[in-house]
């Protein structure tokens, strides 16, 4: 699910030598003033009209992965994006399993079935039509992205060079954000702003199936999506449910009334 988070004040050093115009950010995080008007602004200096920034824990023997998200969307579509599972067909998403390059993408040349292009028609409404997506990790955070989006579409041969003339600059801004904000906010343990947040219908199927012992990769074969979708569904159900891991949202979601044992 798609919600903003409050980072908290900046822990490393300003990066002003590196030439991005993020001293406004640094400066309103350090006055724990709103981020998204200034972030904002930064990005539509870019070119995009909207930015949303994740980042999923690596998973260690006892506390499985987690997501958090933060975002200049509209909550509106945040919601409508998670209840509506667009995770599973988003282009942004399934191009960019395994990339390191930057993706650019346009509404108008993107293929897929009738559910993408519905995706895409419902996105449109909420100025995502065309953008950049860079994926990239760190040593402790191995899935990390950032998504600069736009009402633009399609895209002109000028645009398409505009953009690629700055994905050096948007590579930067990108693990710039990353460094300097979220990280303070997963290493200090704070949890994801979904939590307690109702789980959509796909996420509790999920977590139904699971608790009749089936793995992520049966889920996957079950419901007709990739294995790394359903990984993806139950990093949200743990942020929701705010488990440590599968096992305890199991425990959670039949404490809940979630979760149907009978066959």
């Amino acid at each position: 699910m798609l919600q903003s988070i409050s980072p908290g004040k900046p822990t490393v050093d300003p990066i002003s030598s590196f030439g991005m115009p993020l001293q406004p950010l640094i400066d309103a995080a350090a006055a724990g003033e709103p981020l998204e008007p200034v972030m904002d602004s930064i990005v539509r200096g870019f070119g995009f009209d909207n930015f949303t920034y994740t980042v999923s824990t690596d998973s260690h023997p006892n506390h499985e992965t987690r997501a958090y998200v933060w975002s200049t969307l509209p909550r509106e579509w945040v919601a409508l994006y998670d209840k509506n599972a667009y995770v599973e067909v988003d282009p942004r998403i399934t191009m960019t399993w395994g990339r390191t390059t930057p993706f650019i993408w346009d509404a108008a040349t993107v293929g897929g079935d009738a559910r993408v292009r519905a995706y895409l028609d419902h996105a449109a409404q909420y100025g995502v039509r065309s953008g950049v997506t860079i994926s990239f990790s760190d040593l402790r955070y191995p899935r990390c992205g950032t998504s600069f989006s736009s009402a633009i579409s399609p895209v002109s041969e000028s645009r398409h060079r505009d953009i690629v003339e700055r994905l050096g600059a948007l590579m930067m801004l990108s693990a710039s954000f990353h460094e300097i904000f979220m990280t303070n906010v997963v290493t200090r343990g704070i949890p994801p702003a979904q939590a307690g947040a109702p789980l959509s219908q796909r996420e509790r199927q999920c977590l139904q199936m699971a608790a009749h012992g089936m793995t992520s990769a049966d889920i996957g074969i079950k419901l007709g999506i990739a294995e790394r979708t359903a990984n993806f569904h139950f990093s949200n159900i743990l942020s929701k449910l705010d488990a440590l891991n599968r096992h305890e949202a199991i425990a959670k979601g039949m404490k809940l009334g979630l979760i149907r044992m009978e066959l």
